[in-house]
């Protein structure tokens, strides 16, 4: 019960600061550069989200080929920037993220 409690807590806490926002942005006419700099914010959450997870695993930065996280990264980018498909992405560098790893150890 009393994660139930907690998880309904986050719930609302969550809701009740972006619900607010979203209302009023949604009421506003935005200028278009707004919109247009608006269209980059998910790839910047997103490259701040991996980044560093892909250059450090261990909390320092391994720019080494043992870096398994390091070689699927790269792989997927290039997969990512060749196909321009999403599901494609992420199944080949999942693939290769594992494959490095059973290769080395």
């Amino acid at each position: 019960m009393n994660e139930l409690t907690l998880i309904l807590g986050m719930a609302l806490v969550t809701f009740g600061v972006r619900y607010p926002m979203l209302a009023i942005i949604g009421r506003l006419h935005l200028p278009d550069t707004a919109l247009r700099a608006l269209r980059y914010v998910p790839l910047a959450v997103l490259t701040a989200i991996i980044v560093p997870s892909v250059l450090m695993p261990e909390g320092t930065i391994d720019i080494r080929p043992e870096n398994t996280y390091l070689v699927g990264g790269i792989i997927a980018a290039l997969v990512a920037w060749r196909t321009k498909n999403l599901l494609l992405t992420i199944i080949v560098g999942m693939g290769a993220f594992l494959l490095w790893r059973a290769v080395i150890g």
